[in-house]
């Protein structure tokens, strides 16, 4: 059976989505593809790490546009990135490291425990009040490697943990978006090569085509997918209401972690 159209359609999907609601789509690509390998017959007990890995080497090319898109609006804290970036790539890469240790089942838990929260967080629009300044270079790489530690863990650009804790430090929310969608390339980039390197190490054998952990047809059909349709759901939202839609991809979200929960029993 081929399967590169359920690879577009998981991209066509994600990437509206990410292009409507400003969030990356980690949160969807990984469960989906641990479906989608589990049907492949891949080694069961490497599927959510090959899933992990492919969701961070696709993360890399929408947080690049991202970045983009908010540099150009002016709305980047580069001092910012600057102080936070180091802790960001060792807390992603030895994120990575551990997550290939670890076994799937575990993995599994973690990412649904992780899914109902952002899901949640998302339905209820929790934000942080300002109530701090921004730490200095030691507390910005001690915050940038519990980010990039987490993201690594679960497949997301950061955006989940990076918004919230620069709203806490006084950052105004458009420069808080705006810089989290820059630091989340940094964790794309580490997370990718860690998810790699550690999947190169793994002595038993990975499916055909797979670099380390990243299954290199998925991403490539991933990446088309949301390249194509990103820029279709940033349009949508200045069109009409993202209330409905948000709650349908809140939605999608927990049907997702419940899917993944009952799997596991």
């Amino acid at each position: 059976m081929e399967w590169w159209p359920a690879y577009l359609i998981l991209g066509t999907v994600v990437g509206f989505f990410a292009g409507l609601l400003g969030i990356g789509g980690g949160l969807v690509i990984v469960p989906v593809l641990t479906f989608i390998f589990t049907a492949q017959d891949f080694p069961p007990d490497r599927i959510l790490h090959l899933a992990l890995g492919t969701t961070m080497a696709a993360i890399i090319f929408s947080s690049a546009a991202s970045l983009r898109t908010h540099h150009v609006h002016g709305a980047v804290n580069w001092q910012v990135v600057k102080f936070i970036t180091p802790g960001i790539i060792l807390g992603t890469l030895g994120g990575a490291t551990v997550v290939s240790m670890l076994s799937s089942r575990f993995l599994s838990i973690v990412f649904v425990v992780f899914i109902y929260y952002a899901a949640t967080q998302m339905l209820l629009n929790i934000r942080p009040k300002p109530s701090r300044t921004l730490p200095g270079r030691l507390g910005m790489l001690a915050a940038g490697s519990v980010i990039g530690a987490i993201s690594s863990f679960v497949a997301i650009g950061g955006g989940l943990l990076t918004i919230p804790f620069l709203s806490l430090c006084n950052v105004k929310l458009q420069h808080a978006i705006g810089t989290a969608a820059a630091v989340g390339f940094p964790i794309a980039v580490a997370g990718g090569i860690g998810y790699m390197i550690n999947g190169m190490a793994q002595p038993q054998p990975l499916p055909e085509y797979s670099l380390g952990y990243v299954y290199l047809p998925a991403l490539g059909w991933i990446v088309l997918g949301s390249t194509l349709t990103a820029p279709l759901g940033a349009k949508t939202t200045h069109v009409m209401q993202t209330a409905t839609l948000r709650k349908i991809f809140v939605v999608l979200l927990y049907l997702l972690g419940t899917r993944m929960l009952l799997r596991l029993f």
